[in-house]
């Protein structure tokens, strides 16, 4: 598991291969993740955007942007959490994601960013 703690918020990270598949006569890696975001502040947030550097030993670099997390602005309140699965295809079967969200403090309306920590991918057979 990977974790990070920005500004009294806790973002921890599982991660898991899904297998592969073609797709355009090319095979493809399926990594499976699931994020748990926790509010160990004294302050209700709420998750507004999201950032993803995405890393894949066989292409450059990805950057996406966005809205939420899966179609939902989730709002957090002090001592609860928010978890959610995702996926990511990469040419390679191996790689990684790092970034942040973006949120708001209810308390005092302050923007802030929250880093998710890198995590990476690795297909079983890819580990030496």
């Amino acid at each position: 598991m990977f974790t990070q703690v920005t500004k009294g918020i806790k973002v921890s990270v599982r991660t898991s291969f899904e297998g592969t598949f073609f797709k355009n006569y090319k095979v493809h890696y399926a990594f499976g993740y699931t994020i748990t975001i926790e509010n160990l502040s004294k302050d209700t947030v709420q998750l507004t955007a999201r950032h993803w550097d995405v890393f894949d030993a066989l292409k450059d670099m990805e950057t996406i942007d966005g809205e939420g997390v899966i179609g939902r602005k989730p709002v957090i309140k002090p001592g609860k959490s928010h978890t959610y699965s995702s996926g990511c295809l990469l040419a390679s079967p191996v790689g990684a994601m790092r970034g942040h969200y973006y949120m708001v403090n209810f308390t005092n309306a302050e923007e802030f960013e929250v880093e998710i920590p890198t995590f990476k991918f690795a297909a079983p057979f890819a580990i030496n």
